[in-house]
């Protein structure tokens, strides 16, 4: 059957007056306390029961808000799903915002709180409670129009999986797959192990139990091609054993990941002898449990193991109003290709983008509309001996590039110019230019109008005071970074998103909180 709506008291009880008075940190519990019944209005209650099936049978679902509102806390004191259970019972903050005041168990399950989660994620509604407070943020009254002037920043999120090397990796896989069937067939992973050949994966550590002279230039062949022979002993064990269906589907899963390792992490020498691969695979899998985490950069100095997560902040209300997830290796305008729906969901209209230079190939940049500025350091011209290509005149209107010489050529956006070799030769400028033979060449960005207007803008003061407003963003990340930490609690992009998103509501919930009474009531 369908959930109940969740109608808590409005007004405060005398007890609840008294927690109130002893709470002198965390006031986010004082505000969800007094304004969830705006949070979770009759309407967004009713869209969070479309998570659920109606039926006959079966007892009465815990309210949705009421587990939303639980899901926002845990983000809030970053605890486990084990001690939002707990916390109901013996936190009487989590008791006022929760309506179970002294209550001797836990309004709902945890199996209920993660069957909801995973309803959430599926549907996806999470973005609803991130768009709610923005939805009661415009209602105030405070912030005006809808017309953002946003500001676009990442930063890094180590994946919640474990990290190892090739040997491991492939280890790990196979322990991993004979683990399923030796608990299927209520066996010991030791057996199971030694009668497929592969004795070896049994121990935590692959490495340590070859014990071998890694000091030894020919150790690394050898070890590897040891695990191989235990992977394709593996390989043929299981398919002259059979398994049951339930098991058949998890180690199929499982072999997959240790044949994919095996493809992008070791080659064949022309004598046969398998070698781990110089230079690392594109898409290379650097985890067995997560299958998205990736090597990745932040900066020239900075790697990182997972993903980065990725925060739009409206510069006026300072409300994040969009926010994703990727994994390290790409680039970070992806991200902004599910974010035109996120916007127009919340009838925003992006009035100005400040943004780094890795997001000027994103689609909010390439896909903008006449009246949306753009606010971003341009990439540097390169300076030598030779004349730049900011020395190059370009005439937008006629589509002429003009060299320093006076000679001209059409250009098309995204093309290369290149000026005649015969009228190279002959200009009195050349030892300053080229010294090719063939002409100078000119390469023409496809947005090199927007290049042009970035780099003209940040020569002036008040340019370079529009950059800077950029900062709130990185204030932003950092408020964020507080209560999702540096480590993904969660494997796979889209559990992360709603992490995020979550961590968002948050954010956005102490903005809120800011706010003049007055203003807020009204909404």
């Amino acid at each position: 059957m369908r959930p109940p709506v969740w109608s808590p008291p409005i007004e405060l009880s005398k007890a609840e007056h008294a927690i109130i008075k002893r709470i002198r940190r965390a006031k986010l519990f004082v505000f969800l306390r007094q304004h969830r019944h705006e949070l979770f209005c009759d309407a967004f209650q009713q869209e969070l029961a479309t998570l659920y099936h109606e039926s006959p049978q079966g007892q009465p679902p815990v309210p949705p808000a009421q587990l939303a509102l639980a899901t926002i806390v845990q983000a809030y004191t970053q605890v486990s799903d084990d001690e939002v259970i707990e916390a109901p019972m013996m936190d009487r903050r989590w008791q006022l915002v929760l309506d179970c005041l002294d209550g001797e168990k836990a309004p709902f399950s945890k199996a209920t709180l993660v069957a909801f989660r995973q309803r959430l994620i599926a549907k996806p509604l999470d973005r609803r409670l991130l768009e709610r407070t923005v939805e009661i943020a415009a209602a105030s009254g405070a912030f005006g129009p809808r017309q953002l002037r946003a500001a676009l920043d990442s930063s890094p999120l180590w994946g919640a999986g474990r990290v190892e090397d090739t040997y491991n990796l492939l280890g790990h896989a196979l322990r991993k797959a004979l683990g399923v069937i030796a608990r299927q067939q209520g066996r010991g992973l030791a057996e199971v192990a030694e009668a497929a050949g592969a004795s070896l994966v049994v121990q935590s550590s692959v490495k340590a139990a070859l014990d071998m002279d890694w000091d030894d230039p020919t150790a690394q062949a050898q070890a590897l091609r040891q695990i191989l022979d235990v992977l394709a002993r593996v390989e043929n064990w299981l398919a002259t054993h059979g398994t049951s269906v339930e098991a058949t589907a998890t180690v199929s899963a499982t072999m997959a990941v240790a044949q994919q390792v095996r493809a992008q992490d070791v080659s064949m020498a022309p004598d046969g002898m398998p070698h781990l691969r110089q230079g690392v695979a594109k898409d290379r899998r650097i985890s067995v449990e997560d299958a998205e985490m990736r090597h990745g950069r932040k900066s020239r100095s900075l790697l990182v193991d997972g993903y980065k997560r990725h925060v739009l902040r409206d510069l006026d209300s300072r409300l994040i109003v969009a926010v994703g997830v990727t994994p390290a290796h790409e680039p970070e305008a992806n991200v902004t290709d599910a974010w035109a729906d996120d916007l127009a969901a919340q009838q925003s209209i992006l009035k100005e983008l400040h943004i780094d230079r890795a997001y000027l190939a994103s689609k909010l940049v390439q896909q903008r509309t006449e009246d949306m500025a753009i606010f971003c350091k341009a990439w540097p011209v390169r300076q030598g001996v030779y004349f730049p290509k900011s020395a190059f005149a370009l005439d937008w209107q006629r589509k002429e590039l003009r060299c320093p010489g006076g000679e001209t050529m059409p250009f098309e956006p995204g093309g290369v110019v290149k000026f005649p070799a015969t009228t190279c030769a002959s200009c009195m400028l050349r030892e300053r230019c080229t010294k090719s033979t063939s002409g100078r060449s000119v390469s023409i960005h496809p947005d090199e109008a927007l290049l042009q207007e970035l780099r003209e803008r940040q020569q002036t003061p008040e340019g370079r005071a529009k950059l800077r407003q950029r900062v709130a963003v990185e204030h932003a990340l950092s408020h964020v970074g507080r209560w999702q930490g540096r480590r993904a609690r969660y494997r796979g992009v889209r559990k992360n998103v709603f992490d995020l998103r979550r961590c968002a509501v948050v954010h956005n919930l102490h903005v809120l909180m800011h706010l003049p009474q007055t203003e807020l009531l009204a909404a």
